[in-house]
C-alpha cells in the first residue's frame, strides 16, 4: 500500500530538515569554484578545468536532490508550482548560479520554526540574499557577455553596476545584455528582486496586522477592567449608604433652630441705637 500524501509530506519535511546543512556547504563550494575563474581570467587551464568539474558535479547533486524531493512530495503538481524558479535554475545553464539564492531561501524556511523568528531576522536574511543575488548575477552576466565583441559589460564593476540598476528597476540603459543568455539572467534578476521586495512587504504587513490586533486586544481588556472597577465602586458606595444614612443638611437644620427659640419665649435682641 502506497503512502498517503500527508505521510509523504512529513517525509519530505524531515528530509529537508536533515539536508539543509550540507546544501549550504555545497552552495559555498559551488560559489567559490564558479567565481574564481570569472574574477581571474588568467587562471591556469588546469585550475579552470577543476573548477568546471566541481561546479558541474555540485549542479548534478542538486538536480538529484530536487528529483528526490519531487518524488517524496505529497502533491507533485503543487510542489512544482511553488518551485518553478528552482526548476528553471536547474534546467537553464545560464541560471544555474542563481540556484544558490534559492538554497538560501530554502534553508531559512526549513530552519525557522515560527514566523516571529523570521521577522526578527528579516533584515539579516534579506540583506544576505540580496547581496548573494547581486554577486551571482554580476558573475553570471560577466561570464556570458564579455565573450561577445559587441558587449557593453566587460568588467566585474560594470556587471555589478548593471545588477544594482536592474534589481532596483532603475535601468539607466548605459549597460545592457547583448546575448540571449544575458537576457535570461536579466529576467531572473528582475524576478528575484521582485520576490525579495514582496517578501519584505508581506512580512511587514503581517507584522503590522499582528501589532494592531494586539493593541485592539489590549484595549478590549483595559475597557473590560475599567467596567469591572466601575461596577465595584458603585457596589461599595451603595453598601456605605445602606450602613450610614446621610446626616441632615445645614439648610434643613436652620428652621428647626428658629422654632426652638420661639418655644422658649425669647425674642431676638434688637440692634443698638434702634
Amino acid at each position: 500500500m502506497s503512502a498517503t500524501p500527508a505521510i509523504r509530506d512529513r517525509r519530505l519535511r524531515r528530509w529537508e530538515q536533515r539536508t539543509g546543512g550540507w546544501l549550504i556547504g555545497l552552495a559555498m563550494i559551488y560559489l567559490t569554484a564558479y567565481a574564481v575563474p570569472i574574477l581571474d581570467p588568467q587562471l591556469p587551464r588546469t585550475w579552470r578545468n577543476a573548477a568546471e568539474t566541481v561546479t558541474f558535479t555540485i549542479w548534478a547533486l542538486l538536480a538529484v536532490e530536487f528529483v528526490l524531493r519531487f518524488a517524496m512530495a505529497g502533491s507533485r503538481w503543487q510542489f512544482l508550482k511553488v518551485r518553478l524558479f528552482d526548476l528553471a535554475t536547474l534546467v537553464l545553464p545560464p541560471l544555474r548560479p542563481l540556484r544558490l539564492v534559492t538554497i538560501v531561501f530554502m534553508v531559512v524556511r526549513r530552519n525557522t520554526s515560527t514566523l516571529g523568528r523570521v521577522r526578527l531576522r528579516l533584515g539579516s536574511y534579506v540583506a544576505a540574499c540580496t547581496a548573494l543575488l547581486l554577486f551571482l548575477s554580476s558573475l553570471a552576466i560577466l561570464d556570458v557577455e564579455r565573450r561577445n565583441p559587441d558587449a557593453s559589460i566587460t568588467t566585474f564593476g560594470d556587471a555589478l553596476w548593471w545588477s544594482v540598476t536592474t534589481v532596483t528597476t532603475v535601468g539607466y540603459g548605459d549597460l545592457y545584455p547583448t546575448t540571449t543568455e544575458g537576457r535570461l539572467i536579466a529576467i531572473a534578476l528582475m524576478v528575484g528582486g521582485i520576490a525579495l521586495a514582496g517578501l519584505v512587504t508581506a512580512t511587514l504587513a503581517s507584522w503590522f496586522t499582528d501589532r494592531f490586533s494586539d493593541l485592539r486586544a489590549t484595549e478590549a481588556r483595559t475597557t473590560s477592567e475599567i467596567s469591572a472597577l466601575t461596577e465595584e465602586v458603585r457596589r461599595l458606595r451603595e453598601e456605605l449608604h445602606a450602613r450610614h444614612p446621610a446626616a441632615p443638611s445645614a439648610s434643613a437644620a436652620g428652621p428647626r433652630v428658629a422654632s426652638d427659640a420661639g418655644l422658649d419665649g425669647k425674642a431676638p435682641c434688637a440692634r443698638k441705637g434702634s
